[in-house]
């Protein structure tokens, strides 16, 4: 079996169609393990995309947070975020619900916002009876496998993503923006280049133009980075979008994505983009005590159907500014 070289003396285990996987002999003391090889493990992680550790073992939420600390310094607060988490520790997470039926397909997480997490951090308490897998897919072979033509033009124009907040589904205003001010909520969006309209009902609707196409701010690597197909209406399945469009119309939908444009994006691009992202991924199934680093900008990540109960708590880190984060005209000649 292959093994990396990069980091030693740490050995990681590299099998097709699968992340890379670092085994290590449970230490007891999880966080000071993790602070102790934290160099290694942030190099594995650029070198690989993602890395699952197996063996380490913390026991509950705190411990986690403490293992996640140990290896990226200070957890992210979540901002804009689409749907409400649980915090179960300072910059811990529950995993965004979700119908354990249905799959969230591959994104990178807050991809939408201005300052992105580089870093992702899972760790699994409770393992799923069946299913339930954090899969990883290579943002960069996802955009080489994709037509041309469709990625020229996202690169050439963005995305668009268009939010409709209610009180019923998704996040509040106070879970996507830590307020329910007005004028803080406008200096936000103003500040984070998010163009809002406040409707006749005072609900708030907004809309953001982000670059589809990054490069990676450490390997240079172009990378297809968005969050295109998860939160399109077309990802949704079909009986959840009919009733979304019955109770709040095509353009009251929670979320949705659309072509830098404004111009819709068809059901069938949709499907290529999803399609092409399972022809890329890498699956491991979650043993509890399993801890994922994942590389947010060269590597999404979806939550595969499943069985049982399962807890997997979530953490974002090291936030960055991608100097092409917002699509421009010259987008197109990089």
């Amino acid at each position: 079996m292959p093994f990396s070289s990069l980091a030693a003396p740490l050995e990681v285990e590299l099998r097709p169609h699968r992340p890379a996987l670092l085994r290590v002999d449970s230490p007891g003391d999880a966080p000071n393990w993790a602070g102790e090889h934290r160099a290694a493990l942030r190099a594995l992680v650029t070198e690989h995309g993602a890395l699952l550790v197996r063996g380490l073992g913390p026991r509950d939420a705190d411990q986690i947070g403490a293992v996640f600390a140990r290896i990226t310094g200070e957890l992210m607060p979540e901002r804009e975020a689409f749907a409400p988490r649980e915090v179960l520790a300072p910059g811990v997470y529950s995993a965004t619900p979700w119908p354990a039926n249905q799959p969230m397909c591959m994104h990178h997480e807050l991809s939408y916002t201005l300052d992105v997490p580089s870093l992702m951090l899972f760790a699994c308490l409770t393992a799923a009876t069946e299913g339930g897998a954090t899969a990883v897919a290579d943002a960069e072979e996802v955009l080489d496998a994709l037509p041309a033509s469709l990625t020229e033009r996202f690169e050439r124009e963005g995305w668009l993503l268009t939010r409709s907040y209610n009180d019923e589904i998704g996040a509040s205003l106070a879970e996507s923006f830590g307020t329910e001010d007005r004028e803080e909520i406008e200096r936000y969006c103003r500040a984070h280049a998010i163009e809002f309209t406040w409707r006749p009902d005072g609900s708030l609707y907004t809309e953001q133009r982000r670059s589809a196409v990054v490069r990676h701010p450490v390997t240079g690597r172009r990378c297809w980075f968005n969050q295109i197909a998860f939160l399109n209406e077309w990802t949704l399945s079909p009986e959840v979008r009919e009733y979304l469009v019955d109770m709040y119309g095509e353009d009251g939908l929670p979320f949705n994505t659309r072509y830098g444009d404004g111009t819709a994006i068809g059901e069938e691009v949709v499907e290529l983009l999803n399609s092409t992202y399972e022809a890329h991924t890498r699956r491991e199934p979650w043993q509890a005590g399993d801890l994922l680093l994942v590389d947010n900008i060269s590597t999404a990540h979806s939550r595969e159907p499943f069985d049982g109960e399962r807890q997997v708590l979530v953490g974002m880190a090291e936030p960055h500014r991608l100097a092409d984060g917002r699509p421009t005209p010259e987008a197109s000649e990089r």
